[in-house]
């Protein structure tokens, strides 16, 4: 195999990160930049190839390299959802001119980086949601991403935050029970009455001004102090994320030993309140009936990205150390 270097690439629709990494697993550059997804440009994936081949063009040369010294790269990419979708990212990155790289949706880049074995199942809740699986054998199982009333993606900051909305609409108009989280919701969206509410909500969403991330921490605190609205919901996108983990499992060769369950995504890390992880836990092994490792994904998931570069320049698994090194050269 050609080169002493790998590319490990995270790519976001907001952002997306370029990581340089040599054999041994030291940082050697990294360039964040914007969205490389085609799913955000209007020439589709003749920007998506523009934007990337700029980036790792810059990342190389200003390094003093080229692709002829690029042993591997690893690709995580929002938008890449469907077969056809893959195949035309593939066609994106060879033209770049990667011969040994792997490449698939976002979330399979938590397994690599959450899991010491590599493989297991990861679920994103974050703006959106998604679930990825990679079984013993290497087979690899994408469940949602695509949309919440296509293929049960019904959870994330996005989501949560216009149930939070529909709840309250429907109690002011639509014969829905009262909720606690009224009156903080309407005071979050600036409205005092409820004529003006869904004036206000649906502008802010329009523009991306609806304060998602204080709406799904009211939604949370509210079910936690017992609110049966905000319980409902909760509720509901707990066992949906659950629905598409154990299908992702069951669809997938694994053995009757414990399966690593990495969870990602700011609604999964960062919220203060533990209830949706908690019943979303309890769900999952009611489900599956067997052994599961819940791992609340504290490292960046780009490092997934370079450990599976560098699982493909080194022919397996990597060392503990090794996972570690890198991890801790993107802390």
């Amino acid at each position: 195999m050609k080169g002493n270097y790998v590319i490990g690439v995270d790519g976001g629709n907001s952002k997306t990160d370029y990581f340089l990494f040599d054999l041994s697993g030291t940082l050697v550059d990294h360039i964040r930049s914007g969205t490389c997804s085609h799913e955000q440009f209007k020439d589709s994936y003749a920007e998506a190839y523009r934007v990337m081949n700029e980036q790792i063009t810059l990342l190389l040369s200003r390094n003093g390299l080229s692709m002829e010294d690029v042993a591997t790269g690893a690709f995580g990419l929002a938008g890449a959802d469907i077969p056809v979708q893959k195949r035309n990212l593939n066609e994106v990155v060879e033209k770049i001119s990667f011969t040994t790289y792997a490449l698939d949706n976002d979330s399979f880049l938590g397994i690599k980086v959450g899991s010491e074995k590599g493989y297991g199942i990861c679920s994103i809740n974050g703006s959106g949601v998604c679930t990825g699986g990679i079984s013993p054998s290497g087979q690899r199982l994408q469940v949602g991403g695509v949309g919440s009333e296509l293929s049960g993606d019904e959870g994330g900051g996005f989501y949560l935050s216009r149930r939070v909305i529909r709840a309250i609409y429907d109690s002011f108009y639509r014969l829905a029970p009262e909720t606690s989280m009224t009156a903080p919701a309407l005071k979050l969206i600036g409205v005092s009455d409820k004529e003006s509410f869904m004036d206000y909500a649906l502008e802010q969403l329009i523009t991306r001004k609806l304060p998602f991330t204080e709406l799904v921490t009211l939604l949370l605190e509210s079910a936690e102090n017992g609110d049966p609205v905000a319980s409902a919901i909760v509720e509901h996108s707990a066992r949906q994320l659950a629905y598409s983990t154990v299908g992702c499992i069951s669809h997938l060769d694994f053995d009757e030993g414990p399966v690593d369950i990495v969870m990602a995504g700011s609604v999964w890390v960062k919220a203060a309140s533990p209830i949706m992880r908690d019943r979303y836990k309890q769900i999952v092994a009611e489900l599956t009936g067997r052994e599961c490792n819940f791992i609340l994904l504290q490292e960046p998931p780009a490092a997934g990205a370079v450990v599976w570069a560098l699982e493909l320049a080194h022919g397996g698994p990597l060392s503990a150390e090794l996972r570690k090194k890198i991890v801790d050269a993107l802390q």
